[in-house]
Formats: C-alpha cells, structure tokens, sequence
C-alpha cells in the first residue's frame, strides 16, 4: 500500500499480479512473470540444500561427498544465466536485486521485504538477497503468502499430537514432576574453540508484535470492492525501500522506528471460529525494534510501541484506532522471557551469510549435533534456519535415526 491511497493486489495467477502491477507500471507488469519464473527456479534448486544435512568441512564422508556431486550436477543444469543469477543474488543487497528488475516503488518493498523479514538488516544491506531466496525455496511468491491453520496455530499441535499417539507414541500433561535429571554443563568441559563460536552467534533481534481484538473488520485505503477477499492474506506496510531502510536506520541506534514497516494478517478472514460473529482478530508483525534499547527498557516502552503500530496502522486503515477493544503488544524481551527466543530473534539468530549452511549454528556443528554426546539441536537456529517449515526438525530426526543405527550395528 501507498501512502498516497493506491493498492497492489498480489493474486496467485502471476498473470493477474502483472495486470494489477500494469496500473503502476507497464514495463514492470511485462517483467513480472519472468522474475517469478526464474524466482521459482532457483528457489527450487536451494530446496535441495534445505532438505540435506550440511557436510563435514574436515572429514566428508562418502554419502556427504556424493550429495555435493548431486548438487553440482543440479547447479549445471540450471544454465549458465540461472547460475550465474544465483551466484551474485546470493551476496547483494536486496534493494540492489529489485531495483534491477523493477522501477515501481511498492512493488519493489513488497519483493525486498521478504529479504529484510525476521532479520536485523535492512535492504541496502549485503547478503539480504540470499534470505528472499531462501524464503523462496518454501513460498515461491514474489510478495509471499499467507496461510492460517482452521481452528487456530493450536490445530496443528493437535494434528501433530494426533499422528504421534497413532504411531504408538503416549503424550503425558499436567503431569506432576518428580525429579529433574538435567543440569547445566560447566563451559570448562566445553572445547574453548566451540565456546568463542557459541558467545559470538549473533541472535539480537529487532522484531514486535501486536496482537488486536477489533470490534469490525477495518477498511484499507486503495481498496474498493471484495475488500475482504483482497486482505485476506498477507497485508504489507512499507510503501518503498528507502521507507524500509529508514525504519532499519533508527534500531542501528538503539531506538524503535517511529514509521516501522508492518506485516499485517487478520486471521479471522480465512477461520471465523477465531472471534465472535462480526468481530475479528488482527496479528501485526512490526520491524524494526531493537532488542537492546538505548537508555530505555521495554517494560517502559512497551506501550509506546503498541500507539506506534496503530499510529501506523491509521494512515493506511482510517477508524482502525475506534475499532480496536484490545490489544497485546508483545516486546522483543518478551520474545525472550515468554517464548525462550535468545535476544529476542524469531529466527533463533541472524541468518547472515557468516551463520548459514555449514556455519548454522557455527561451524563444526552444523549437522544438528552437539558436543554432549546424545543431544541434538533443531529449529530455526540450525540449518536452514528461516521460517516455520519444519525442515530443522525432519533434518535432524534423520540425523538421530542414523546415529542410533550405528550404535546398534556397533554394539
């Protein structure tokens, strides 16, 4: 959305996405469906280094040897332009990236956002082309997609739970603890090598959230008809990329973005169930918010970070403000305190080209094990370390599985 009251409406036909674009650009809506296409292409070749386990840099084993020739063979057969795009997408900037391929300021923020989302770069910032890539190899559209569980994010707990009791597993609740039989290791024990890497992963994030309860669906400026089917999905705030890098500019300095850029979903479109009849809930992700405020706690600032987000809100959706019957403003600390995110960062550490690949979480331990023999690590802080895909945790179960077979053949 513009500030000057104009919509781009992202469809899944990336026909129909390049006839909305036309209103604001003819040239830009003739190169669409090419950046899409070739967007979906090298997406899909990363997918086959997101689905395997990083190789041992030292000591390569023959199936880790053979995965590096299969991808070779992959990368091959991209062609020389595709391959030659991956390589230098990989370490640019973003902006740098849509700038090349488009003139539309929107269109370009809504494309770079998904380089910048979760991270503590802005789109001027190097290696940010390598994260909408990455971001690519699970959602292949330009300005992603939205998808929300019926019932709720807890339906899919359930689901899972479902499948395990199915597959002989037995789930326990509200069970009494009798004994805890873990402690905390004394770093001394710990290879001093491992230590250094470990205290120098960066996991400072800049993320917020708001949750709202409103009484009506807002109105969005730009929108005319079937508004609700057109806000259905993901609603991006951040009309340009110097508005994005501006937002980045102010957590350089220890300060929260006065006009942050908003990643805006209203559930209830998409599950009813989620809200009384005639009202709605609205999930607001804001960037950029410093976990580290300077001169200031969160505590403090806590609801000047909510009056932020719908000052924000306001200029886009007028009325939202009388809408809202209430609000829960969830800080990067409590991001820590709450839900055991180190610093705050919802992708469990910044996904740089320094922490990625055989570097995630660092190198010598990017392949879900640890130096505790027995315990394993998984999520967003291990490889491929961005968004809810669930390919941490498939990753490593397969890691545990076959470090289990070689004790049993061993023994």
């Amino acid at each position: 959305m513009t500030l000057d009251g104009r919509a781009l409406i992202f469809r899944r036909d990336d026909g129909k996405t390049a006839e909305a674009i036309r209103a604001f650009s003819a040239a830009d809506a003739a190169k669409y469906s090419e950046f899409c296409a070739v967007l979906r292409t090298l997406g899909a070749f990363l997918a086959n280094l997101v689905e395997m386990t990083p190789p041992s840099i030292d000591r390569p084993s023959t199936g880790e040897m053979w995965e590096l020739l299969k991808t070779g063979r992959r990368f091959r057969s991209l062609g020389k332009r595709n391959a030659y795009r991956l390589l230098r997408w990989g370490p640019m900037a973003v902006a740098d990236l849509v700038g090349e391929w488009f003139e539309t300021d929107v269109l370009q923020a809504a494309i770079a956002a998904r380089g910048i989302f979760g991270t503590t770069m802005g789109p001027w910032s190097a290696g940010t082309g390598t994260v909408l890539l990455l971001n690519a190899t699970a959602d292949p559209s330009p300005g992603g997609s939205s998808v929300t569980a019926a019932g709720g994010p807890g339906a899919v707990t359930r689901a899972l739970a479902d499948a395990a009791r199915e597959a002989g597993a037995e789930i326990r609740t509200g069970a009494d603890v009798a004994r805890i039989l873990v402690r905390l290791m004394d770093p001394v024990d710990l290879e001093p090598g491992f230590i250094a890497r470990i205290r120098n992963y960066r996991s400072s994030g800049t993320a917020a959230k708001v949750n709202l309860a409103l009484g009506a669906l807002p109105s969005f400026r730009g929108l005319d008809g079937g508004a609700a089917a057109q806000i259905r999905g993901r609603i991006h705030i951040g009309p340009g990329i110097d508005y994005l890098e501006r937002a980045f500019d102010a957590s350089k300095y220890g300060g929260m973005s006065t006009s942050p850029y908003l990643d805006v979903t209203i559930p209830t479109l998409a599950d009813p169930s989620l809200a009384p009849s005639g009202r709605h809930v609205m999930s607001v992700y804001m960037q950029y918010a410093p976990y580290a405020l300077r001169g200031k706690t969160w505590d403090a600032e806590r609801d000047a970070l909510g009056d932020i987000v719908l000052r924000t809100l306001e200029e886009y959706a007028p009325g939202i403000t009388t809408l809202v019957e209430h609000r829960q403003v969830i800080t990067p600390l409590d991001l820590e305190r709450t839900y055991g995110l180190t610093g705050g960062h919802i992708l469990h550490g910044e996904p740089a080209l320094d922490q990625l690949f055989t570097m995630r979480p660092t190198l010598g331990w990017a392949q879900y094990r640890t130096p505790i023999d027995g315990l394993y690590l998984c999520g967003s802080g291990t490889h491929p370390g961005t968004g809810l895909t669930g390919m941490s945790g498939r990753n490593a179960a397969r890691e545990i599985t076959r470090s289990l077979k070689k004790k049993r053949s061993s023994a």
